[in-house]
């Protein structure tokens, strides 16, 4: 077992993040793994309609982007890279990984693939196993709201469970580089390579549990280093350089949050707590696949020079169930905006919205619910915003409709330009865009299934 800290990169907190920040961390300083994270559950959403119109798409292309400047220097210098920017379509990832590898000179390139999180072909058979009415919801209810599955199972459109990190190691294991996923735990890519160096025990709790925080606070990216800073955002050097977080995890599991110097940025105590407290639900029981995290276990030491100490980590034993994340399609939805100036421009904004639901009723499309902004005034707080006491210069009017019916989205789109002459006055200097088209609504699901109902499967390509 190594005595040296891991030092873990974190270089992408979602689909969108900057790409230039892999060849940063890698460039920036030592450093023995890097992840990206690129997955949420609307990210899962867009790239399974991908997938859909493209066999060969449903991954995040921007991966291969950030690796095309990176890749050299990752070969030359031994660093492993671990991501989920597989999605719907680990293997198309990987090989496209490999086609880059190819013609950048790096034949050979072993690139580990982990499959498996996809369970769409099984909730059929899941959720016959358990009995399920509307009284009973039984297998694969909402874990939100209780309600059964029956009642989307025939909209379903993509279904994955959420992997833990042992598949990750067991890639590392069989010597790859760069391992790409599907569906896993935001956490996952880095206690993967930490069960890999540092060789901790399956049932070593307190260890596993000091992986998965480690993971959870470099998995967003710049927001660990002084992105997204709330508590003092202007204290925050050179955001336009922002480097973003490395975690240096000891074999015992305590660990420090740091960045490369010489970029910009800010790693305290402050903002690493900012990050600690994002998306755990109960910080007694924060549920992962691979352990149950006490949140309120360890300690947080300041240390200066753009270090924090993180000690002390408790865990216990995971849920006996894996988190799955089901998409379905929910309908259709279309928008417009209008922009309106001073004087009157609340009043013609109301005003707008009865025309547009007034036509609606005329013409027979059907709005099942509609959403109005007036950005400028509510569109941020919406309801509990005041009333300005002046009359604003300008808002944006945006009006948003939901509907089952196709045909009544594009319908409702039809309606935004013929305001120009037939509408209020205002409309014709405030026209953004041209006809807007409908979009499918697809909405998530999440559900619990047996550990058993997935069953990773690990390759190690080679360019």
């Amino acid at each position: 077992m190594p005595t040296s800290p891991v030092r873990i990169a974190g270089a992408s907190g979602f689909w969108g993040d900057r790409n230039d920040a892999l060849l940063d961390q890698v460039r920036g300083g030592p450093v023995d793994f890097v992840l990206l994270d690129y997955l949420a559950e609307i990210t899962m959403s867009i790239l399974r309609v991908k997938k859909l119109r493209d066999p060969n798409a449903g991954y995040a292309g921007d991966f291969v982007k950030a690796m095309k400047p990176a890749l050299g220097d990752v070969v030359a210098r031994g660093v492993r890279v671990v991501t989920n920017a597989g999605g719907m379509n680990p293997r198309a990832c990987a090989e496209a990984l490999a086609q880059l590898a190819r013609e950048q000179g790096h034949a050979g390139l072993a690139i580990g693939l982990v499959e498996g999180d996809d369970v769409a072909d099984q909730l059929g058979a899941l959720a016959e196993a358990g009995a399920e009415s509307s009284a009973s919801p039984g297998a694969l209810a909402n874990m939100d709201t209780g309600a059964a599955f029956s009642t989307i199972r025939e909209r379903v459109m993509s279904a994955n469970v959420y992997l833990g990190a042992d598949p990750i190691a067991e890639a590392l294991r069989q010597g790859a580089q760069i391992v790409v996923t599907g569906r896993c735990t935001d956490s996952a890519l880095a206690l993967g390579p930490l069960l890999f160096r540092h060789g901790w025990r399956a049932d070593d709790w307190n260890r596993r549990a000091a992986g998965v925080v480690a993971g959870h606070v470099i998995e967003c990216g710049g927001q660990a280093s002084g992105g997204n800073f709330a508590g003092g955002w202007e204290s925050v050097p050179d955001l336009a350089n922002l480097g973003y977080p490395i975690a240096e995890v000891e074999a015992n599991g305590d660990f420090v949050v740091t960045k490369h110097p010489g970029l910009g940025g800010l790693v305290n105590a402050a903002v690493v707590k900012e990050q600690l407290l994002y998306e755990i639900g109960d910080p007694r029981a924060y549920q992962t696949p691979d352990a149950t995290v006490d949140f309120t276990s360890f300690t947080l030491t300041d240390e200066g020079n753009d270090r924090v100490r993180i000690a002390g980590v408790r865990g216990a034993p995971p849920p006996r169930h894996l988190k799955v994340s089901i998409s379905y399609q929910d309908g259709w939805t279309n928008a417009v905006g209008l922009t309106f100036v001073w004087p009157h421009a609340i009043e013609r904004a109301q005003a707008t919205e009865r025309l547009l639901l007034e036509r609606a009723a005329k013409l027979g499309i059907q709005i099942d619910e509609h959403h109005v902004d007036w950005i400028g005034v509510n569109g941020a707080h919406g309801p509990m915003a005041p009333r300005p006491e002046q009359e604003p210069n300008e808002l944006l009017f945006r009006m948003a409709i939901r509907t089952r019916d196709r045909d009544s989205a594009k319908r409702f789109g039809e309606e935004i330009a013929p305001l120009v002459l037939s509408g209020l006055p205002g409309a014709c200097s405030g026209l953004l865009t041209g006809r807007p088209e409908p979009r499918p609504i697809v909405n998530f699901w999440p559900a619990l299934v047996p550990k058993d109902a997935a069953t990773p499967r690990v390759e190690v390509i080679r360019a």
